[in-house]
Parts: C-alpha cells; sequence; structure tokens
C-alpha cells in the first residue's frame, strides 16, 4: 500500500489541526530513564535481551497490515516472542489520516494494551474503517471504550497535537533512514528489509538470512 508523503501530511494536518514465556513487555519498564513519557516510550514484545531483533512499520487501516497480524503474526508471537528468541518492536506507520488517529488512540492505553488493541482494529478493518454506513472516528471511538478508554480521554487524545507529531516525526525519520514507504515493512536485525505481509517461512527464513 504506497501513498503520497506530502498529501498524506497536508490531508492529516488539516484535519488534525525453551525460555520462559515472556509477557507483552512494558517498553517503560524497560527504559532505565523513569522520565520516559509512556505515550512516547517504544511499543515492543518479547525478551528485552535477544540478541535477533525484528521492526515492523504498519498502518492501522492497512489491509496488507491486517493480513500480516492475522495470519502470521500469531505464529510469530508463540514460536519466537513468547519463547524468548526475539524482541518485537512496533512501529507506527499510518498511511491515511484514519490510521494516524487511530495510532494515537493506541498509544495512549496503558502500554500492555497497543498490541491487543492493534490486533482488534486490523481484524475489523471492514467493521470500523471501511464501512461505508459507519463514521470511523465513531467506531474508533466505541472500541477503544471497549478497551478501557474513556470518551472524554478519547476527544482530549485525538486532540493532542504534541502525540500526533511525534507519531509523523517517527515515520518522516523511518522514511529518511530506511527508504520506507509502504506497509507492512521488516526489518530483521537492522540488517534485512522486507516490505509484504510475507508468511510465517518466509518470516523463519528472514530470520535466518539475516542472521
Amino acid at each position: 500500500m504506497s501513498f503520497s508523503r506530502r498529501s498524506f501530511l497536508v490531508a492529516t494536518g488539516a484535519a488534525l489541526s525453551t525460555a520462559p514465556v515472556w509477557n507483552r513487555t512494558l517498553a517503560a519498564a524497560q527504559t532505565p530513564d523513569a522520565s520516559v513519557d509512556p505515550l512516547f516510550a517504544p511499543r515492543q514484545l518479547g525478551n528485552p535481551n535477544a540478541k535477533v531483533v525484528v521492526e515492523e512499520w504498519f498502518s492501522l487501516t492497512c489491509i496488507h497490515c491486517a493480513h500480516f497480524a492475522e495470519n502470521t503474526f500469531p505464529q510469530v508471537k508463540t514460536n519466537l516472542i513468547d519463547t524468548g528468541k526475539i524482541r518485537y518492536v512496533f512501529h507506527d506507520f499510518p498511511t491515511d489520516q484514519t490510521a494516524t488517529i487511530a495510532a494515537m488512540v493506541a498509544r495512549a492505553l496503558p502500554v500492555d494494551r497497543y498490541e491487543p488493541f492493534c490486533s482488534s482494529l486490523l481484524s475489523s478493518l471492514d467493521r470500523w474503517a471501511y464501512d461505508r454506513e459507519a463514521n470511523p472516528m465513531t467506531e474508533l471511538k466505541k472500541m477503544a471504550a471497549f478497551a478501557g478508554m474513556p470518551g472524554d480521554v478519547f476527544d482530549k487524545t485525538v486532540a493532542d497535537q504534541k502525540l500526533m507529531q511525534f507519531i509523523l516525526d517517527g515515520q518522516n525519520q523511518a522514511e529518511t533512514k530506511y527508504n520506507i514507504d509502504s506497509t507492512p515493512t521488516f526489518r530483521f536485525n537492522d540488517t534485512l528489509q522486507v516490505s509484504s505481509a510475507i508468511s510465517y517461512d518466509e518470516f523463519v527464513k528472514d530470520l535466518a538470512k539475516a542472521g
């Protein structure tokens, strides 16, 4: 899913002016600097000391990201993350305005709810993002409430310009540093980069290639 970087920024700105099982990582708890705001802390799962790190750049309205999340990620989590073999890092890379707001809401939830909430959004794109009979923001607000976010917190979150800029800055850095322009994109051990909704077998092969 490719997109125009310039048109995306304009639209967004205008609209928003074995090993032991490793539980979902609370990124803030891993950060030595206790002053780091959890809102801006890394979102990651797995063994913080794992020798292998996999990073994913994804958009919460991307059907290809949804395909990976539903068909590949569960195996990755069970076989590689929960067993402590890899550390998995999520990077928000919204490809439209709705995805930007969704990413903001996901980050505003307690850190341990980030991945489950993202998974829930990706598995129900047809019901909240692409239902022509529904308002995406209304449906997103409902899903956020189900995840424990009060309505007033949701309203404050989607109006948070600092949070929006943080996400867009991260996206811009990824585009500049790694030439990422589509989702999902993966980097294996900061060595091998793949832009595709890869299968589990392909994921394992790419891990091997990256060493």
